[in-house]
């Protein structure tokens, strides 16, 4: 009984609202040069999250805040466009919300001194779910990926010899 009890909690019908994220693969970038880290989400089925841009000021955005490693800068985080939806709660309202699967791309730049080595990037994607007949409280899923940086075209400047030329 305990058994069937545990295995009924962790069915794709139960009612825990939640978005998790597929493990990213690893990201190289060169010194100096950004990159583009692709991070693949998915919302449970029968769960809607809002977009990064909600139709109303009162819903709760999709976000993505990230921490990064000193050397390492956080550049444009994208969003995929959200569906237009509505739901029995608000049926004259169409809400913009991700369902499924979605994407999200970030744009990360080590400096161009950075150690070449890899970096941990870490951080948390704040959402909320809802289904057809209710919101849940706001949730954070914890987010992480490694960057491996590799080393730049040398940018130093050699002082040119001179003229081959005789000068007399």
């Amino acid at each position: 009984m305990i058994a069937s009890l545990a295995a009924a909690q962790q069915m794709p019908g139960s009612k825990s609202p939640s978005v998790t994220m597929a493990p990213p693969p690893l990201t190289s970038v060169t010194q100096g040069k950004p990159g583009t880290v692709t991070l693949d989400f998915r919302v449970a089925r029968g769960f809607h999250i809002n977009s990064n841009k909600p139709t109303s000021e009162f819903l709760i955005p999709t976000a993505l805040k990230l921490e990064a490693p000193t050397d390492i800068v956080i550049g444009k985080v994208t969003y995929p466009a959200g569906e237009d939806m509505s739901f029995p709660f608000a049926p004259d309202e169409k809400l913009n919300v991700y369902t499924g699967d979605f994407k999200i791309n970030v744009v990360v730049r080590p400096l161009h001194n950075v150690v070449p080595t890899k970096y941990a990037l870490h951080g948390n994607l704040k959402y909320q779910a809802c289904d057809k007949a209710a919101c849940y409280p706001p949730k954070q899923l914890p987010v992480s990926f490694e960057v491996k940086v590799s080393k730049g075209a040398s940018t130093t400047r050699r002082n040119p010899a001179q003229s081959p030329h005789v000068h007399r």
